[in-house]
């Protein structure tokens, strides 16, 4: 760890592996934070974004990468985390069976038990609430009653040390996040995206997060890295 990296403020970073995560994680780099990034493993179907969120951590060097185990699929409840099909037919208006019960609070709860165990008072997400398939905890009003809520929820909250939960992509469409991911110089091939890769590891391309990653592709003129089974 350089000395710089060793005077700089710390910031846990909620890392998928995903391009927006890995979006999240280059600006809290950025800006100065020494980054502690936490990936969930919660036994998903897309278990590949694991590597990846591995790949990008090193990358961006961060201080520690916390993969912490929790198998959601002792609940199930979505095409993530147990035998339902992800949908491939194109983004609806409904919240969609790849929605997961409750995961960005969970996620977000354990990203604040690590704040604070290690004396970090700020949390990145990339959460996005402008390109995304309706998912209710991406939307700015939860951000912020997550925030408001650990204030209660802690003991440095209680005496008044606050936490900051950073969500700098909140109102950024997809081109414009694939756009930030070049102007920070980090690659988007790190990332993966996809719901349901196939067999031999390709992006599937159909599913909402694919048509998602595409189009934002496609807005800025750029061809997306990853290895599709269907380039729409």
């Amino acid at each position: 760890m350089t000395k710089e990296a060793a005077a700089a403020k710390p910031a846990v970073v909620l890392l998928s592996g995903g391009l927006d995560s890995m979006v999240s994680a280059g600006i809290a780099k950025s800006q100065g934070y020494a980054v502690n990034a936490l990936t969930i493993d919660y036994n998903q179907r897309h278990s590949r974004e694991l590597e990846s969120a591995g790949l990008i951590a090193r990358t961006l060097g961060a201080q520690r990468h916390v993969v912490l185990p929790l198998d959601l699929r002792q609940f199930g409840g979505s095409a993530l985390t147990s035998d339902i099909d992800v949908p491939k037919e194109g983004v609806g208006q409904d919240i969609p069976v790849t929605y997961v019960p409750a995961r960005n609070l969970v996620f977000l709860s354990l990203t604040l038990a690590w704040c604070e165990a290690i004396g970090a008072r700020d949390i990145f997400i990339g959460v996005n609430a402008l390109d995304y398939s309706g998912y209710p905890d991406c939307r700015p009003e939860f951000i912020s009653a997550f925030q408001d809520l650990a204030e209660l929820a802690t003991k440095a909250g209680s005496e008044g040390d606050r936490f900051t939960v950073h969500a700098p992509l909140q109102f950024l469409s997809k081109a414009e996040i694939v756009a930030k991911s070049y102007e920070l110089n980090i690659d988007p091939a790190m990332s993966w995206s996809c719901y349901d890769p196939t067999p031999e590891g390709l992006a599937c391309g159909l599913c909402d997060s694919c048509r998602l990653r595409q189009q934002g592709f496609a807005q800025t003129g750029r061809t997306d890295p990853l290895e599709y089974a269907v380039r729409l």
